[in-house]
């Protein structure tokens, strides 16, 4: 089952699972509101984290056509993101990087950088690199906290495609990464047993018509179990946090004007725009520090 956060023309704003052409409506089984809690996060809260697989379980339920309702990011409030640096040994190489995930750990960006499937990504600075990262990220059902990995996947209450919007220079990952409208996050958070096995997915990034980015989730250095016991034993993971697993070879950048789009099998396609509109000139002189990303795109490796 797909589940995605939404708005309708009348501003009302729910949370649904996608049936067909339709949006079915789930606010009337959410608990009382609760102060600064998006209906998706409610939702997961009212089921545990184990949102409901068959169709028949939504019989009833008020609906409203998809092409009716404006998407947002699949969680609005998560409490963090939280995302896994250098995680394919492809990318690490493309960045010519001597440390990957296992010395580097994780990092934060911004939860005001979620944005939604269609979103227009805003380049701050006019004389700054920046880069497409595509990447499968989950979305946290249960609080977690010091969870083993042999456990770690009853946590999650489903997957979804991300871009990791990322501005390169020596700044801390977290500012580069966390500028508004730098994650974008969706369609849908897809259950885990419409996914299937993660060691099967692949992950596909479009720059226009140019295929930049080609990998399975399978060459993860740290797979998604092993990367939620690690984040939990750091930081308690709640309810509709947004992990995401890191981007494989094929990083390049983007200007104004293009289109991106992440394609995970089973998962979606998420895409958005890229605008450099009112961007000014950086305040911070980061621009010849930090990792060193290839001149061009490194090819798409032949399957």
């Amino acid at each position: 089952m797909q589940y995605v956060s939404f708005r309708t023309a009348s501003t009302h704003t729910s949370v649904g699972a996608i049936i067909g052409d339709r949006v079915m409506d789930l606010g009337t089984r959410l608990p009382a509101p609760t102060a600064g809690l998006s209906p998706i996060r409610r939702l997961l809260h009212a089921y545990d984290g184990r949102l409901p697989t068959q169709a028949d379980d939504l019989l009833g339920l008020p609906g409203f056509p998809l092409t009716d309702v404006e998407l947002l990011p699949v969680v609005p409030d998560p409490s963090k993101v939280v995302a896994a640096p250098v995680n394919y040994t492809d990318h690490q190489a493309e960045m010519n990087q001597d440390a990957h995930i296992d010395a580097l750990g994780v990092f934060l960006k911004a939860p005001s950088s979620v944005a939604a499937d269609g979103a227009t990504v805003t380049l701050p600075y006019s004389d700054r690199r920046f880069d497409q990262e595509g990447e499968l990220a989950l979305v946290i059902g249960r609080r977690a906290r010091h969870v083993a990995a042999a456990d770690a996947l009853h946590y999650v209450a489903g997957y979804t495609c991300l871009l990791d919007m990322t501005m390169r220079g020596g700044e801390d990952r977290s500012t580069r990464k966390s500028f508004d409208t730098f994650t974008p996050v969706g369609p849908a958070v897809v259950t885990p047993d419409e996914v299937g096995p993660l060691g099967e997915l692949r992950l596909r990034t479009w720059v226009n018509d140019e295929l930049r980015q080609d990998a399975d989730i399978a060459d993860l250095i740290w797979d998604v179990p092993a990367l939620i016991a690690y984040a939990s034993s750091v930081m308690t993971l709640e309810v509709g946090d947004i992990l995401t697993t890191g981007t494989p070879a094929g990083v390049g950048q983007v200007r104004d004007g293009d289109d991106v789009r992440v394609e995970i099998s089973r998962v979606g396609r998420l895409s958005a725009k890229v605008s450099a509109t009112g961007a000014v000139r950086s305040p911070t002189r980061g621009a010849d520090r930090g990792p060193k990303p290839p001149a061009s795109v490194t090819p798409v490796r032949q399957r």
